[in-house]
């Protein structure tokens, strides 16, 4: 919370400059107020390091404000400079930082609530790099992956720390490595690494599993008794969990973090960490994004990684490197266990994290740890048996006390698929509301492989209908109502609005859960259903949502992320159907804010809570969006699953948003979706902040600045581009589409 402070003003020309991390919240929030009657502020933002009067911002006068600055998760413009008045006088300042949309949201209503003589200043964009474009696009693939990162650790290396405060003798963080028949120049890199982060209070804990090589010893004797480095000697070679456990007992730090024998940890990771940890004291585990390395330290690639998913994790341990635990906590859980060779670090992840909530999970977006990518590593020589044990982990974090659960493979061999056991007896019941008008080909389709080729018995079928006149569609209704006993056809002549329709059905059904289906749909796989419904056994989850594909075997919808395009867009939209993505997530079930509407199961208790569709602001387009947001804040997960996988014949029965009878209608509900829920701004936790799909197509690059880091943190490449529509006026992309 910030702090109200008061200033007198003495001269003509006061100024208030606001300085800020290179790491820092998304949104920076200033209230001023002046005691001594009306004032117009004037807000300069630096331009290549300089205050420019052209690209000033003059408020016009009150005696309020709340200016609203979406500075960024990074970048190095580092401070904002408001002049309050050009007369002497009396002011109030409060400034506050804010990582989401939301609670700048929360701080815009009590200010208009509260406050008379006002004004919200709200700046549309804020520069967050500097740097010339040739340096960073002009190179080959590899290279440029380097100059990247040398970009980003020059930033951080500006970046202030608190090391100034930590007692010599403090140690708030040990940094534990087991080693065995390590390669001397493996230990002098690591060893290197470790020196050069020049980060007081952190300790690096070498714990040898009985080793036998007269190289890794010697590298030992030699280095015995350095300043900041433990070296554990283990009489026999008894594993990599015992030794590590054997350096954590001798670990001293607060907070302990691993490292493998052949990695690094990347230049002024611990400053970042620390600053990190310094600011958000209520977090109980940290991790990082990594760079992949070859074995000359070369870089190959950046991971990215999305926000705390357990979803995901359920998957993959797109965790991984540099994970950072609070020693009490690891006490707790006595360590690592034996017998989890090869996913050890996996198994340890999932029982730390299984009762966290999630704003208890910080990920840090900085490339800090330096994965050395090797064939020599455990889970490469055996990987058969790595993926073994991961499995045996998982069916305890995710399996219920009284009926344990098993674990398959995903759509990759070496990745995992949660089965929640759905008997016949026990499958909820399941309204599927299908909006329609006449479309014989289509509504005769769906229909048929609802009830011939869907292996779930417990549901009813309602159709709301806005108006079919087609004989053939009407008689296919009294077809299936004869047929059927769970099928019903509700005719309303009206005009389209898709939102109207939906809630129409969800009054005319009597499910425990709600199925949102389009009439376009063509199912692929007997148990589409049963997975969707399985999905509901995650924690929390309110919606879940199918992998689609178009006619020509392209992705239509693995998940829609929020802020693309400032509005919402598909993620790998049309790439080919077995595009695994980044970490093959799209192989696994995965965590996202949005799915598309156009097969959407709804849990009965997010209905409840959420609430209907609306109607009156997004009839046509983004209420699936809408919707899914709302849920979203109401504490509700959203699951995306590759295993429910049905082919969408997108636009057939719809027209087109690009019609100008319904342009105008489109650009409303586009308007309504950025002022409601703030979607220029709103940092989706699906992907990282810096993925290239929320880079936008109209920025124009001048050749002098980087208008957002996300261009040159995870910069697409030539497979990556996808990521966005072709078009950016593409029609509603994620919107359902009906009649």
């Amino acid at each position: 919370m910030g702090t109200t402070i008061k200033w007198c003003m003495t001269g003509d020309d006061p100024q208030i400059i606001i300085r800020f991390p290179l790491f820092r919240e998304n949104f920076l929030v200033l209230e001023l107020t002046s005691l001594d009657g009306p004032i117009e502020p004037t807000i300069y933002v630096p331009r290549l390091g300089r205050y420019d009067e052209r690209h000033a911002r003059r408020l016009p006068e009150a005696e309020n404000f709340l200016i609203v600055a979406p500075v960024g998760a990074i970048g190095n413009v580092c401070k904002l400079r408001v002049d309050p008045s050009t007369a002497p006088g009396t002011i109030t300042t409060r400034l506050t930082t804010h990582r989401r949309y939301e609670d700048v949201q929360k701080a815009i209503d009590t200010f208009n609530a509260l406050m008379s003589s006002k004004h919200l200043a709200c700046l549309e964009s804020f520069p967050k790099i500097t740097l010339p474009l040739k340096s960073l696009f002009s190179f080959r693939k590899k290279k440029s992956i380097r100059d990247r990162l040398s970009i980003i650790y020059d930033l951080a290396a500006r970046e202030g720390t608190a090391a100034n405060r930590i007692a010599p003798e403090e140690i708030w963080l040990s940094l534990v490595t087991p080693i065995y028949n390590t390669p001397a120049r493996y230990l002098d890199d690591l060893y290197r690494s470790f020196l050069k982060q020049d980060m007081p209070g952190c300790e690096l804990i070498l714990s040898d599993d009985g080793s036998s090589s007269l190289e890794t010893h010697d590298w030992l004797r030699r280095h015995q008794g350095l300043d900041r480095l433990k070296i554990v000697q283990n009489p026999a070679n008894d594993g990599i969990a015992q030794a590590t456990n054997a350096g954590l007992r001798a670990a001293s730090g607060g907070w302990i973090g691993f490292i493998d024998h052949d990695d690094l940890i990347a230049p002024n990771a611990l400053k970042v960490i620390h600053n990190a940890i310094t600011a958000h004291r209520d977090v109980e585990f940290i991790y990082t994004d990594e760079v992949i390395v070859d074995d000359t330290l070369e870089p190959i690639t950046i991971m990215s990684k999305p926000a705390y998913d357990p979803v995901l994790l359920s998957g993959v341990n797109y965790i991984n490197h540099l994970s950072l635990y609070r020693r009490e906590l690891l006490e707790s859980l006595s360590f690592l266990r034996k017998g989890f060779d090869g996913s050890q670090d996996y198994d340890l992840l999932l029982r730390y994290t299984k009762n966290l909530r999630d704003h208890e999970v910080l990920h840090i977006p900085y490339p800090a740890y330096w994965w050395r990518h090797t064939k020599g590593s455990y889970s490469q020589k055996y990987l058969e048996k790595a993926t073994y044990n991961a499995r045996s982990s998982l069916k305890e974090a995710y399996g219920p006390r009284d009926n344990d659960v098993q674990v398959e493979k995903a759509l990759h061999n070496d990745l995992h698929r949660v089965s929640f056991d759905l008997a016949d007896e026990d499958q909820p019941f399941i309204s599927i509301i299908i909006p329609n008008k006449n479309s014989h080909s289509l509504i005769s389709q769906i229909l048929s492989d609802i009830y011939t080729k869907t292996n779930y018995k417990n549901f009813e079928v309602i159709v709301v209908d806005n108006g079919s006149d087609s004989q053939d569609v009407l008689g296919l209704y009294e077809h299936y109502a004869k047929k059927h006993d769970n099928f019903c056809a509700d005719i309303v002549l009206e005009n389209f609005n898709f939102s109207r329709s939906i809630n129409r059905g969800f009054r005319l059904s009597s499910g425990t859960h709600f199925l949102l289906l389009n009439n376009d749909i063509e199912v692929l796989d007997p148990d589409w259903l049963k997975e969707l419904v399985s999905c509901l056994n995650y924690p929390n989850v309110g919606i879940v949502g199918a992998k689609l594909l178009f006619p020509n075997d392209t992705l239509q919808h693995a998940g829609v992320i929020i802020g693309a395009s400032d509005l919402a867009g598909h993620y790998y939209y049309r790439q080919d159907a077995n595009f695994g993505g980044p970490m093959n997530r799209l192989k696994v079930r995965n965590s996202v804010v949005c799915v598309t509407g156009a097969v959407m199961l709804i849990s009965g208790d997010c209905k409840n809570t959420v609430g209907e569709l609306d109607e009156a602001n997004f009839a046509i387009a983004y209420n699936d969006v809408d919707y899914c947001i709302r849920a979203h804040r109401s504490g509700f997960r959203s699951v995306w699953t590759p295993f429910a996988c049905l082919r969408h014949h997108e636009s057939i029965s719809r027209g087109s948003d690009k019609l100008p009878q319904n342009l105008v209608r489109f650009q409303k509900e586009k308007n309504n979706l950025r002022e409601i829920h703030g979607t220029p701004h709103f940092m989706d936790p699906t992907i990282s902040p810096y993925d290239p799909i929320y880079c936008s197509q109209k920025t124009a690059f001048d050749g002098t600045r980087l208008p957002s880091p996300r261009h040159w943190f995870h910069p697409p490449s030539p497979d990556e581009r996808g990521t966005l529509a072709s078009e950016s006026t593409h029609p509603a992309p994620n919107a359902p589409n009906h009649t």
